[in-house]
């Protein structure tokens, strides 16, 4: 009733209820989110066990201690530090969980300084020879791409990965959106393939995957053949299975992210490609092929699974972009 007082027990039920929509939260978000998270959180214990501060004290002067004291952490190189790219993860990790692991009401910009002070270290670093990290994935566009198939050994191992390769490509999917795929999440139609893709980092979508002009690239084509190869009926059972390391036989389970990705730098390394491609190149090479094509940002953005205007989608075209409509076009 309106203007009733809730009683203790009321009050806990209600606390109760919220502890319970606080977890399922978290219970949605992907695999892959929530391992980054926790290990941007571990870092950040160590740095306020070192300065003696709360963890909850996550203001705009220690992130900006904290991206000074990750800036000289090792990289997953020897002899290198900490890429700038990680150091911003870090930051996004460390305010997501101090919001939702322990309820702080954080400005939404409390870590503009922070990021502010790491843009500047890397205008600095670029003036150097200094290399943190791999640097951004390169893309994975249709050439390299048919190559990299055409590499693929004819055995089942080689049909399974050239199904893989190609609906990644196809879906400009993340590599956990593939290797989490069921059998019944993939349905022929008559254009092709419809892919529900359930296990997402931003939201569930359906993929809409046409026939390609060529055979040996069509993921359609390449679909079908892993299927009956792997004479895949269970619809609860996992699209992309292991094999046996002799028999090339599909083990019980599923694929792990990690192991997608792998796929792509196996197949390209065995086509002799000059560079080295990771899990994230068959998404970047599709959404820059889509729009070298023509299509529409948001029909892109729709297919890969960003959001409207997407910066990290509007990086890749930037890396891209300057050769259709180059300056010197015509001067030189």
């Amino acid at each position: 009733m309106p203007g009733a007082e809730f009683t203790p027990a009321v009050l806990a039920r209600l606390q109760e209820l919220e502890e319970r929509s606080k977890q399922h939260e978290q219970d949605l978000r992907p695999e892959n989110t929530v391992d980054g998270y926790a290990a941007d959180w571990k870092h950040w214990q160590r740095f306020c066990a070192l300065l003696d501060l709360p963890v909850t004290a996550i203001t705009p002067g220690s992130l900006t201690a904290f991206v000074e004291w990750l800036w000289w952490q090792p990289g997953w190189r020897k002899g290198t530090y900490t890429a700038p790219s990680t150091i911003d993860r870090r930051l996004s990790g460390v305010v997501v969980t101090g919001r939702t692991e322990y309820g702080l009401q954080l400005d939404r910009k409390v870590a503009a300084r922070a990021r502010y002070v790491l843009k500047a270290k890397v205008r600095e670093l670029e003036k150097s020879e200094e290399t943190r990290g791999r640097g951004p994935a390169p893309a994975l566009l249709v050439p390299q791409l048919r190559a990299a198939v055409q590499a693929a050994p004819e055995n089942r191992l080689g049909i399974r990965n050239r199904a893989i390769v190609l609906l990644h490509f196809a879906l400009t999917a993340r590599e956990h959106e593939v290797a989490y795929l069921r059998l019944r999440h993939i349905v022929e139609v008559e254009h092709g393939l419809e892919v529900d893709i359930r296990v997402s980092k931003i939201k569930p979508r359906k993929g809409k995957v046409p026939y390609g002009s060529r055979p040996s690239t069509c993921p359609v084509r390449a679909w079908r053949t892993w299927k009956a190869a792997a004479n895949l009926t269970d619809p609860d059972d996992f699209a992309f299975k292991p094999l046996h390391n002799r028999w090339h036989t599909p083990l019980p389970g599923g694929l792990d992210p990690e192991t997608i990705g792998a796929i792509t730098t196996q197949l390209t390394a065995r086509a002799e490609l000059l560079q080295r491609y990771t899990g994230h190149s068959p998404r970047r090479g599709a959404a820059e092929e889509s729009r070298r094509a023509g299509n529409d940002r948001k029909v892109i953005a729709k297919q890969g699974g960003w959001v409207e205007n997407s910066a990290a989608m509007e990086g890749y075209f930037e890396d891209a972009d300057g050769w259709e409509e180059n300056a010197m076009i015509g001067v030189l």
